[in-house]
């Protein structure tokens, strides 16, 4: 039998996928907390404050996270 993976664990492994990416160019991400269908995560160096951070959450972590953890409707970032 298959073991079943907790969204907190899938989300975790999305962002760890994604991370690589963010910190290529300074930047990083972390996985807070999974509630009623919102990822929350929080960014680090280069992210905080970019311009385009609005742009690479929803057209980029949002999406992927949608596509891969099933019940995740939105990301929000926290402070």
């Amino acid at each position: 039998m298959e073991e079943t993976r907790s969204i907190d664990d899938q989300c975790r492994e999305v962002i760890e996928k994604i991370r690589p990416y963010l910190q290529r160019d300074g930047g990083d991400i972390e996985y807070m907390m999974f509630e009623d269908g919102v990822v929350y995560v929080q960014l680090f160096g280069a992210c905080q404050g970019c311009g385009l951070v609005d742009m690479t959450i929803k057209d980029g972590v949002e999406l992927i996270m949608m596509e891969e953890v099933p019940g995740v409707e939105e990301v929000r970032v926290v402070a």
